[in-house]
C-alpha cells in the first residue's frame, strides 16, 4: 500500500502546484501592496513584463486618460492588454473615468471639480454626490465591457484629493477610497533632474515597511526619465530579497470587511 499512497501523496501535490502562486498571499507575513494608476500607458507593456516575470500581482486603478499615441487608456486599442491583466489575476478599482479631480465642497452637497481627461477635461464643474458617484461607476462599467470582469468596489481619487464629504458620498454608493503610504509614494510624478531614478530606488528600499500601499504610474508625462520598468524590476527584486511578497488589495486588512460585503 506504500507505494499507492506515495503516487496519490504526488498526484495532490501536482494539484496544488499551480495555486501555490495564489496562495501565497495569504501566507505572507511581510506584504506589500503595489498599485499602478493609468497614465499615458507608454510603459504599460514593459511592466507588464517585469510583473509576469517576478510573479507579482498588483492592483491597478483605472481612468481613461490620454495616451502617447493620440488615444485613450480604456479605449478598444488597450481593451486587450486589460483583458490580459485581469486573466493574469491582477486585482482593479476605478480611478474616476475622466481622471476627475476634486477641489472642493460646496454648500448642499455639491462639490467643485476639475477632470484632467475627456471632452471636459480643465473644465471646472460643480457635481452632486450622484454625480461623481457615476463618474466612478463609468471606470467600472468599461472595465467589465473590456475583460467581463468585475472590479472591486474600491476607488482612487486623482492626486489622493478627497474631503469627508466626498469619502461620504462614495461610500454611499459603494466605494471605499484607497491612498498610499507615505514611504509608498514611490516618485515617479517627480522631475527627474531632482529625483533621478538611483535616488528614488534606493528610497523606497530603505523606507517601505510591511502593509505599505505603494503608488506607480504607467505613465508620467512630466517625467523625463521614466521610472518604469527602471526602477520597478529592481525594486521588485530588492524587496523580496528583504522577505517582502506582493499583495493584491483585496487582502488588505483595511479594506476586506468592505469587500466582503460590497462586492
Amino acid at each position: 500500500m506504500g507505494l499507492p499512497r506515495k503516487f496519490a501523496a504526488a498526484a495532490v501535490l501536482a494539484l496544488l502546484v499551480p495555486v501555490a502562486g495564489a496562495a501565497e498571499q495569504a501566507t505572507c507575513d511581510k506584504p506589500v501592496y503595489l498599485t499602478f494608476d493609468t497614465g499615458h500607458m507608454g510603459v504599460a507593456p514593459l511592466v507588464a513584463e517585469v510583473l509576469a516575470r517576478h510573479h507579482v500581482k498588483v492592483t491597478f486603478f483605472l481612468a481613461n486618460e490620454r495616451t502617447l499615441t493620440g488615444g485613450s487608456s480604456l479605449d478598444d486599442v488597450w481593451a486587450p492588454w486589460w483583458k490580459a491583466r485581469a486573466a493574469e489575476g491582477h486585482a482593479f478599482g476605478s480611478h474616476t473615468y475622466d481622471h476627475v479631480y476634486w477641489q472642493g465642497d460646496l454648500p448642499g452637497g455639491k462639490f467643485r471639480v476639475k477632470p484632467s481627461a475627456g471632452p471636459d477635461a480643465g473644465k471646472r464643474a460643480e457635481w452632486t454626490a450622484e454625480q461623481y458617484c457615476a463618474e466612478i461607476k463609468r471606470s467600472v462599467t468599461r472595465f467589465h465591457e473590456m475583460t467581463g470582469q468585475n472590479m472591486l468596489p474600491l476607488y482612487r481619487a486623482p492626486g489622493g484629493k478627497t474631503s469627508p464629504a466626498l469619502l461620504r458620498a462614495a461610500k454611499a454608493c459603494g466605494f471605499e477610497q484607497v491612498g498610499w503610504a507615505p514611504a509608498g509614494f514611490l516618485g515617479d510624478e517627480l522631475p527627474s533632474d531632482k529625483y533621478p531614478n538611483a535616488r528614488l530606488l534606493d528610497q523606497a528600499l530603505r523606507t517601505i515597511k510591511p502593509g505599505d500601499i505603494l503608488l506607480a504610474h504607467l505613465g508620467i508625462w512630466s517625467r523625463q526619465d521614466p521610472w518604469a520598468p527602471a526602477v520597478l524590476e529592481p525594486l521588485i527584486e530588492g524587496l523580496q530579497r528583504k522577505g517582502y511578497c506582493f499583495a493584491t488589495l483585496n487582502t488588505h486588512p483595511s479594506y476586506r470587511g468592505w469587500i466582503a460585503t460590497h462586492h
